[in-house]
Formats: C-alpha cells, structure tokens, sequence
C-alpha cells in the first residue's frame, strides 16, 4: 500500500511474515530521480510490493539514485541488495551498522551462530534456542544478495525529496541507528527509535555493545529536544504527538525495569525465567521468545550496572540475584 504524505515523499507498506506484520518504506522524489529509505524484507511478497510501487508510482528502477538505511535490521536492510542490482543505487548505511550487517548477514554461518551460546547461558531450554537459531538463519538468508555498502557517519547532511536531512546517532535498538531530521519542515524519519502503538525492541545480543538500554533512554532524552511535527517510524502509523510518545517510551521501561526487579526479589534467577514473570513466553513463537529475552537481558544488565542487582556467571549459566 502506498501513501502520499508529503510533496515528493510517499510511505510504502510491505509485508513481514511475523504478528508485527508489515515494515514502512519511504520513497522520496527529487530532480535526479529517487531516494528509498529502508527496503523491507527479501521475501517474495516484499518484491510483489516493490513492482506495485514501481507501476503505480511510474518508477524505472534505474531512477533510484540512492538507498538509505536506518540500521541493519533485516525487515529494514533485507531488500537492499535486490533493490541495488535493478537499480544500481549506492546503499549508505552508518559505520557501526556496517560492521553489524558484515558481521550478523554475511560472515555468520548458520551452524556456529553465537545465538546458540548467548541463549543457553541465559536459561533458555535447549528445544526452544534450536527453534530461535533455526528463525534467525531464515531471516539470514532473506537478506540476500547482500549490496555494496557506502558508510555514512552520523552529523552528515543528506538531501532527499528536496529537503535536507540531518543524520542523527539513535543508539539502543541498534548501535548505529540513524534518524533523520529535516529542522525546516519539523519533518523525521526516525526508523525503529519511536513507534506509535508499540514499543521498540531494546535488547542485547551476541553482538551488541553494552548497556544499549541505558543507551536508549538516554537518546529519547535527546530527541525528545527536537522540534517535530510528524515523525515517520519504520513500522505502524506516523507520529503527530512527538514529545508525549517519547515519554510514554520512557514511562514503559522504568515500569519494565520495576517490574522485573521485583521478579528477581521473588526468586527469578535467569533472564527466561523472569522473562516467563513479565511475558506471556510460553505463547510465543520463536521469533518473539528471542526479542522477550534479549530484552529482559537488556533490563537485568542496566540494573547491574547501577548496583540493583547482581550477576553471577559460570561457563554454562548467568543468574541474577538481588
């Protein structure tokens, strides 16, 4: 489905097979041609919507000059590289999002996924971390064929859709997350940073730098200064009530935090465990016990850092205690 939302500037909304069910595309004009910002995921389905964008738009591939990606997220980066070939657009991707694309999509093989490990040792039965390793190879291979990355840092000024954008670091759903802001319109496309309905996934992987919660809080009280009117996210609809959703977002995880704390005061020793107090996990598929855990583990590893609680940790299991 395609939206006009502003002169040159269109939303389109393609298909993931997950309950979060669709991933936003922005599509910007200018003179030279076409910007995308995100591709969604390599499915045939996505390159069902692309074609659909094409005709109804009146876009030949090769009038797309330029690929923007927020982070490397595969409903975000998946489609990259298919949209690369028909259109030979550079793809410009943040630094840190580089060496996490590098890393996670190409150079990862399947069997010696570090998932397996970081799971286990956090208290995730054996059955269910297979099934989780098995959906994050899936989501591997829909990345393919991976594009030829261009770094772009944060601070860089970017021109899409006749408008200039400033690129912003958004740390915490990712470690090199970039939003974008067009101060003259009030105008951001914020990919996963702030969403309307839901709550951002903030989670630590095998990959992950440190503390990307506090991370997080810490960026929502930075953008939180900017003076936007509409915010366009990477999944659900825009944003008009910018300052009240980013408290909401702030308000969720020091309930988040309460919450858990106390299910660690009531004898919850792994993060799956006091996953199980605070998520309905046991009606969860895959996809979603792996984000219910590394968000746990994200909330748990915060409060260790500021004396809440405590980790203890062998070769085989990392409890938590108060």
């Amino acid at each position: 489905m395609i939206t006009a939302l502003l002169p040159n500037l269109y939303q389109l909304r393609l298909p993931l097979p997950f309950a979060l069910n669709h991933v936003n595309v922005y599509l910007l004009r200018d003179a030279q041609g076409w910007t995308v910002v995100d591709t969604g995921l390599h499915t045939p389905a996505a390159e069902a919507g692309w074609q659909m964008a094409f005709a109804e738009l009146d876009i030949e591939p090769r009038q797309i000059h330029t690929i923007v990606l927020t982070h490397f997220h595969p409903d975000h980066f998946g489609m990259a590289g298919w949209l690369h070939e028909r259109s030979g657009a550079r793809v410009l991707l943040a630094p840190r999002e580089i060496a996490l694309a590098e890393e996670v999509w190409i150079h990862r093989a399947d069997h010696d996924d570090p998932s397996l490990r970081h799971f286990l040792r956090h208290g995730m039965p054996t059955d269910l971390v297979e099934k989780v390793v098995g959906a994050i190879a899936a989501l591997r291979a829909a990345t393919r064929p991976h594009p030829p990355l261009t770094p772009m840092p944060p601070g860089t000024w970017l021109a899409m859709g006749e408008r200039r954008f400033l690129a912003i670091h958004a740390p915490g759903h990712s470690d090199g997350q970039l939003v974008f802001y067009a101060p003259d319109e009030r105008l951001a496309l914020v990919g996963d940073q702030v969403l309307l309905k839901i709550t951002p996934h903030i989670g630590i992987w095998p990959e992950s730098e440190p503390d990307p919660l506090r991370k997080y809080l810490a960026s929502l009280a930075e953008l939180a200064t900017l003076e936007v009117d509409l915010a366009l996210p990477g999944h659900g609809k825009t944003i008009t009530t910018w300052a009240e959703r980013i408290a909401e977002l702030q308000t969720h995880h020091h309930e988040r935090l309460t919450a858990m704390l106390q299910a660690v005061r009531a004898g919850a020793e792994t993060a799956f465990t006091v996953a199980q107090q605070v998520f309905a996990v046991e009606r969860f598929t895959p996809h979603e016990a792996r984000f219910a855990i590394a968000e746990t583990i994200a909330h748990l590893e915060l409060m260790v850092a500021d004396g809440l609680i405590k980790r203890h940790e062998d070769d085989s299991l990392v409890r938590y205690t108060p």
